[in-house]
């Protein structure tokens, strides 16, 4: 079991006060230690969705496909990874990368792949801030492989026009666990829009792309403020 202690301004205590239904965004946290590897469809009954954007060898935008579930089948986009943890990371991470089921790799398209939870922001949401926490590090990117974190705002009144794109380059990590974190402030103008927040990367010729995340939790700022809570503790007010 894990013992992290986590420095975190809030965790999403306050989740109660929400109403049952309707729109509102809400806490999520997972450290992927409760999720079957051997299942294929564990990410994508935890939530997690896949999307994928192609271009051209000149970067001209080719296509896209998704949303689905996100797969669990070490052949495209992710997969719960074993035994890539540190002390706290436990024994079951989250291995994001390329869709190497794309045969345009071949062709030398930039496959873009993105691997992230969706939500919708409500009324009640406006004023407050947003935190997407996670722990990563290093996998097997090599070659021009990219990778990225994010969060992102969608307006599906707009053609799904992206209204925020707040990321972090995680190319360049070191192989050694880090903790890192993002943050959005939600607005009225974001009321409806889709909120995502997740991992991409950017390959072509099939190079490798592989990183590794884990203990990703999704919270409001100033809900709980205690620096001496567990994973297990945090974790369980969102379950």
């Amino acid at each position: 079991m894990k013992k992290r202690v986590i420095a975190l301004l809030a965790v999403v205590a306050v989740l109660a006060l929400l109403p049952a239904t309707g729109m509102a965004l809400n806490g999520y946290g997972q450290d992927f230690e409760g999720l079957n590897q051997a299942d294929t469809s564990a990410l994508g009954n935890d939530g997690w969705l896949v999307f994928a954007n192609v271009f051209g060898p000149d970067w001209s935008y080719w296509y896209g496909y998704g949303t689905f579930p996100a797969p669990n089948d070490g052949a495209a986009f992710c997969a719960i990874a074993a035994g890539e943890g540190g002390a706290q990371q436990g024994m079951q991470q989250l291995s994001v990368y390329s869709d190497y089921n794309n045969g345009d790799h071949a062709n030398g398209a930039h496959i873009e792949s993105n691997v992230f939870q969706e939500q919708t922001v409500g009324p009640g949401d406006v004023g407050e801030t947003w935190v997407f926490n996670f722990d990563a590090k290093l996998g097997n990117l090599g070659g021009s492989s990219t990778a990225l974190a994010f969060i992102k705002t969608l307006d599906p009144n707009a053609g799904y026009a992206m209204t925020n794109f707040i990321t972090m380059d995680t190319t360049n990590l070191d192989p050694a666990w880090g903790s890192y974190s993002l943050s959005i402030v939600i607005d009225a103008s974001l009321v409806g829009q889709i909120l995502q927040f997740g991992f991409s990367n950017t390959a072509t010729n099939y190079e490798p792309s592989g990183m590794v995340y884990d203990n990703v939790l999704f919270y409001k700022t100033g809900a709980v403020d205690n620096e001496n809570a567990s994973w297990g503790e945090v974790k369980s007010l969102f379950r």
